[in-house]
């Protein structure tokens, strides 16, 4: 009887190490809709939500999610939605034409330098477009557009001088405050 149990333990342990597993990364919306109906077949043919978990590398709590979608209301339950939020104001022909103004660079939108900001780059759109966005939102506009990487500088620590009323010496630099901080 024991020897039965850990028979089926190793038949399953090593089933689902055979089982593919989906690329880690990101998907898109019709990728995860298709990942969503492979698994909501695998799951119509039996296999278990922990199971289906590691075959497509989800968490359990994901499969389990699937499957209930599935028992409720079925395979359309699993299909893409329209996704949530506002959409947006500009159209898919007017991103092009931002995309235009970003690659004519800075002067050739009225400013007097080279350098582009989100500031800047707003109040071109607004001239182009008639259509008022917030410089935050436009960095992520340009982020989107692939105008623009995500990175943050990490500015170099300069040797700032310290004066103190107390102290005899008028000027201190950092590594004379602290040499452990220096």
């Amino acid at each position: 009887m024991f020897s039965d149990i850990l028979e089926s333990l190793w038949h399953s342990i090593n089933r689902a190490r055979t089982m593919e597993t989906a690329a880690q990364g990101i998907l898109t919306r019709d990728e995860m809709e298709n990942r969503r109906l492979l698994a909501a077949e695998d799951l119509q043919q039996g296999l278990t939500q922990s199971q289906v978990a590691r075959k497509f590398g989800v968490s359990r709590t994901t499969a389990s999610r699937w499957h209930r979608a599935l028992n409720g209301t079925g395979m359309e339950a699993l299909r893409k939605r329209r996704a949530p939020g506002r959409p947006s104001r500009l159209s898919a022909e007017q991103l092009r034409g931002a995309a235009e103004i970003y690659q004519a660079g800075c002067r050739a939108a009225g400013f007097d330098s080279d350098r582009w900001t989100t500031a800047r780059f707003a109040e071109a759109i607004h001239a182009r477009f008639a259509i008022r966005y917030d410089p935050d939102h436009v960095g992520r506009i340009m982020h989107r557009l692939g105008l623009r990487e995500r990175t943050r500088s990490r500015r170099r620590m300069v040797d700032v001088l310290y004066a103190s009323r107390f102290s005899p010496a008028p000027v201190l630099s950092r590594a004379e405050i602290s040499p452990t901080v220096a």
